[in-house]
């Protein structure tokens, strides 16, 4: 735990209106650090291809501004309205698109993964959400508007449980690629018959 470095993480709560933006210094076992919170905003009647294109202009911006080690994106998985889904959808690929362009990790936790994390249960509300993002990163008042304070929980659950998880996906990566043998001089060896 104490051979750990402190990570930068950009959490992200998309959505087409509001995406929460918040950026967290932390490691599992130490005090959390707020850096910056906000929200992207786009007009709900501006042309859909523009509201993305902003999105993905202030995510870029945030990534320069902030330079994070990785990037925690809310993943949703069932809502009754599919509009908002959609839309929801949409800005959590530009944020995903925007940090694979740069080379930086992505991890995605569903609302009950993160609540789960920074609350200690799966199923709080919003106001239990903020209270504890505030209680975690010592902040004289609660993240506004909610996105916020969710974009800023997603980071915090990356710190807590993300750094763990994408060692062991890149450990079992590297258990599931062949063994690389170098090439012996002149070429590959033929076994007996002239098959390789």
């Amino acid at each position: 735990m104490h051979g750990q470095r402190v990570m930068r993480v950009l959490g992200v709560d998309p959505g087409l209106t509001r995406c929460g933006l918040g950026v967290v210094d932390g490691k599992p076992g130490s005090a959390l650090t707020l850096v910056a919170g906000g929200v992207a905003r786009t007009d709900a009647g501006t042309d859909i291809g523009m509201r993305l294109l902003a999105l993905e202009q202030e995510i870029e911006r945030w990534l320069s501004e902030h330079r994070p080690d990785a990037v925690a994106v809310e993943r949703v998985f069932s809502q009754r309205n599919v509009r908002t889904v959609m839309g929801t959808a949409q800005a959590g690929a530009v944020a995903i698109v925007c940090a694979a362009r740069r080379g930086l990790p992505v991890a995605t936790y569903t609302p009950s993964e993160m609540k789960a994390a920074v609350t200690g249960s799966g199923r709080a509300d919003k106001a239990q959400m903020t209270v504890m993002v505030t209680r975690l990163l010592r902040l004289a008042d609660a993240p506004r508007p909610a996105d916020t304070a969710d974009a800023l929980g997603l980071a915090i659950c990356h710190i807590w449980r993300g750094g763990a998880r994408l060692r062991i996906t890149a450990a079992l990566a590297a258990a599931r690629r062949p063994p690389s043998a170098p090439p012996g001089p002149g070429g590959p060896v033929l076994a007996p018959g002239g098959v390789t």
